[in-house]
């Protein structure tokens, strides 16, 4: 089964520029890259060469001459297999699993230079990881895209829905009109579903084929087992063991209300020297994100990160909830209920959202209690937006609003488990509308200037 991806519509453009550079799919293990390429090609191409390093290592022998050459790596393809078929102006070379032999994407400049009439894609996973290994990076003669796993957005085409569902939705929240009780159910509905698989392609799939959740666990919790195969395999001079006890330590400090990752909880002796590396390559890994303190609540918000104090959160929430017990796992999915990590784990699905979304993750506290969950921008303003679990009330959110200190803060965001509103300069949308959360910001301003929200 193939599901229908935001990269499908990236791709068929990039081929349809005639100046296109080699292009890398970036992208931690199991979003889809490889089968969104493998799809593109078969479709767009007369030809298909697929050279896999992982399961093809023998493929690596093709530059032991010492050259980049793509007359000489094709010859060399070809000597290892006589099948393959280079059809000048037709053929897509896809070079797989690049993090077993990154020093390939040094080739995509002589393709460029040399060879343009081959198309040429590289994909892998801890891409961040492996530069070092890269004899020569071809600026400037490739391009980029990281793949995350599905958004909202692209699960509800899953279910059936049209490509103008986002538009729907957003003229939705732009109205400040509450939502049919129907429909609102309908959607709480649908992302509670989302909640749960996260947007890795294979659960998805096996929850569309078998209709229920079942078999999805065993899927999330071989992912995971990956993920923590690939802390071994390729942890590039660092300890393993630390790795995963950052990992795990993810997990425990989830809605933790120390208001930032703690380096001395991961174990006991933990120091930031051994540890923040750690971090840093679950970052690269595309396993977690990393959700900066600002400086003060203000504008900008590049250069005012405090990179010294952050949260974590995972990149994909279905995986943290397979990571649950399963206790605290099946009372979520009957009736919603979490105990007190339930405040956490929305704080991560809206993290997951505004980054899949493409947006810098930040945070802000005071050592007074203030604390405000995360930041979007405008061209004007700063916009705080504060999750809500529950319904309870907004009082950080209420004294940035109130507080003349806060001179780019002029209106807030809340989500929570209700309909659309607005109040005193609060808009209030239901959790499922955080992935359109940087799209509504574009309109923020315009809908002021039109008097909507006054």
């Amino acid at each position: 089964m193939y599901l229908k991806r935001k990269i499908d519509r990236f791709l068929l453009d990039w081929k349809k520029d005639s100046n296109r550079n080699p292009l890398l799919v970036r992208g931690a293990r199991q979003v889809g890259k490889t089968k969104s390429i493998t799809q593109f090609a078969e479709k767009n191409y007369d030809s298909f060469i697929y050279i896999n390093f992982v399961t093809d290592p023998i493929y690596k022998t093709i530059v032991n001459r010492g050259t980049y050459n793509p007359r000489i790596l094709i010859k060399e393809m070809s000597l290892i297999n006589s099948e393959l078929n280079f059809i000048p102006n037709n053929t897509l070379i896809f070079f797989d699993e690049v993090q077993a032999f990154p020093d390939i994407l040094t080739c995509f400049k002589f393709f460029k230079l040399n060879a343009p009439e081959y198309d040429v894609i590289a994909s892998g996973s801890l891409l961040g990881l492996n530069y070092n290994q890269i004899s020569s990076i071809s600026v400037g003669y490739q391009k980029e895209i990281e793949m995350t796993g599905l958004d909202f957005e692209e699960f509800l085409w899953s279910q059936g829905y049209s490509e103008t569902i986002c538009d729907e939705l957003l003229n939705m929240m732009l109205s400040l009109v509450p939502m049919n009780d129907a429909v609102l159910n309908k959607f709480k509905d649908l992302f509670r579903d989302y909640t749960i698989l996260g947007g890795m392609p294979a659960v998805i799939s096996r929850f569309i084929i078998d209709g229920n959740f079942s078999n999805c666990f065993d899927i999330q919790k071989d992912i995971i087992f990956q993920y923590k195969e690939d802390a071994v395999k390729y942890s590039s001079g660092l300890d393993s063991a630390t790795i995963l006890g950052v990992f795990n330590s993810v997990i425990n400090q989830i809605g933790s209300d120390a208001g930032k990752f703690q380096i001395s909880k991961v174990s006991h002796g933990s120091r930031s020297k051994t540890h923040l590396p750690a971090v840093q390559w679950l970052i690269d890994a595309g396993i977690i994100l990393k959700c900066n303190a600002l400086f003060s609540a203000s504008l900008p918000i590049k250069g005012n990160l405090n990179d010294d104090k952050f949260k974590l959160y995972f990149s994909d929430s279905g995986l943290l909830l397979s990571m649950f017990d399963e206790e605290t796992r099946e009372s979520y999915m009957i009736n919603g209920n979490m105990g007190i990590v339930k405040g956490g784990f929305f704080e991560n699905i809206v993290a997951e959202a505004i980054s899949k979304a493409g947006k810098p993750l930040c945070f802000f506290k005071r050592d007074s209690g203030l604390e405000e969950d995360f930041f979007l921008r405008t061209i004007n303003y700063l916009v705080p937006i504060e999750v809500k679990a529950g319904r309870t009330r907004s009082k950080s959110l209420r004294e940035l609003l109130d507080n003349t200190n806060y001179h780019d803060i002029h209106y807030g965001i809340k989500l929570q488990d209700k309909n659309i509103g607005y109040s005193n300069r609060i808009f209030s949308f239901p959790h499922f509308f955080a992935f359109l959360l940087p799209k509504f910001c574009k309109h923020l301003e315009s809908l002021i200037e039109n008097g909507l929200g006054e």
